[in-house]
């Protein structure tokens, strides 16, 4: 082999190399605002001098987040806290206030035509409510259909056994295809929800609360038909969950999110065994544990802030038992404190 040969070969190998390193979906200083807008009665208002009060939610804060091929990262946090809303963000339904949304390395905002196309339809987003997510007038064969249709992603004599197949992948017979929503169950619904977005081969699926609203038997199920379908197809996941045992069971690593902002980030092995940020520590002494059946539950005191308007400092200091004065002025930087593992608490300085 020729030099110019071997010197082509080893640059194709790098590239490759440095597209599997890429992370699939890579967040940076994500901020989201919610601003309201003056109605009628206002501006008429504003035209006789009264000032408008225009309130501002402040749903995401300056997030940073790499999530790489193949990994499943949970993100956990309370009611509120704005895990939703980044899921959204990343599944290209919210546009971010501030920030870069980077897919496969590139900046998301930049993304046209078919770039564009392959961002939408990469990265699929399956809901907390199946029943709503699901139009009650359609079949469910149209709704699995409508994305191959529209998009023209298949002739229209393989859609049906497409459809066969993907109902096949999560658990369905084919004779669902021609039932309407609302004439199968909550945890089946789910599993069309799932099945709608396998339609188009994703490469990465956010899941916002997927089994939130199921029965615990059927939450297992589900959960388990998530992990099937990541060895098979090798999906990456934004899994967005409140509750730490599901959290625990299928994600790789952990974020802990409160009040727009990451707290806490480390493999799921690592934050469950040596949890850092108070809130985190929180966190886990209210996961229920039958080793631990005879403890006082003690929950969190307090209620989360308002994001119209986040305390200064640390915004967990407010119901923090380790709040120091300096929690209360200066926000603290999200830093590593052991290899893989970063938390924002300023107890670290002090232990350092």
């Amino acid at each position: 082999m020729s030099a110019a040969e071997t010197s082509a070969v080893r640059s194709t190998e790098d590239h490759s190399l440095t597209q599997a390193d890429t992370p699939v979906i890579e967040l940076k200083n994500i901020h989201k605002r919610f601003e309201q807008r003056p109605d009628l009665a206002q501006r008429i208002l504003a035209l006789g001098g009264r000032p408008i009060d225009r309130r501002t939610v402040y749903a995401v804060n300056g997030v940073d987040l790499a999530i790489r091929r193949g990994e499943v990262v949970g993100l956990v946090g309370e009611s509120g806290c704005g895990k939703s809303t980044l899921g959204r963000i990343v599944a290209g339904l919210h546009r971010q206030s501030e920030g870069e949304l980077r897919y496969l390395g590139q900046d998301a905002s930049r993304l046209r035509g078919a770039s564009k196309l392959a961002y939408t339809l990469g990265v699929q987003m399956i809901f907390q409510d199946p029943q709503a997510s699901l139009n009650p007038r359609q079949r469910l064969r149209q709704i699995l259909g409508e994305a191959l249709k529209v998009h023209k992603l298949a002739p229209p004599r393989d859609i049906p056994a497409r459809i066969d197949r993907a109902l096949s992948e999560v658990g369905l017979d084919r004779e669902y295809r021609d039932r309407f929503p609302h004439q199968i169950s909550g945890g089946q619904r789910q599993r069309i929800g799932i099945a709608r977005a396998l339609m188009v081969s994703p490469k990465f699926l956010v899941c916002d609360e997927p089994v939130a609203a199921l029965d615990v038997s059927i939450q297992a199920q589900v959960i388990n038909l998530f992990m099937d379908l990541r060895a098979q197809h090798g999906f990456t996941y934004l899994f967005i969950s409140h509750d730490l045992g599901v959290v625990k069971h299928i994600s790789d690593r952990v974020a802990i999110m409160y009040l727009g902002k990451i707290v806490e980030i480390s493999t799921a092995a690592e934050i469950f065994a040596h949890a850092n940020h108070p809130y985190t520590q929180a966190l886990m002494a209210e996961v229920p544990d039958v080793a631990r059946r005879g403890r006082k539950f003690t929950p969190i005191r307090g209620e989360i802030p308002s994001p119209l308007n986040p305390p200064p400092g640390c915004t967990f200091h407010p119901r923090c038992p380790h709040a120091m004065p300096r929690c209360r002025e200066q926000a603290p930087a999200l830093r590593e404190i052991s290899p893989g593992h970063w938390s924002a608490c300023h107890l670290n300085d002090a232990n350092a």
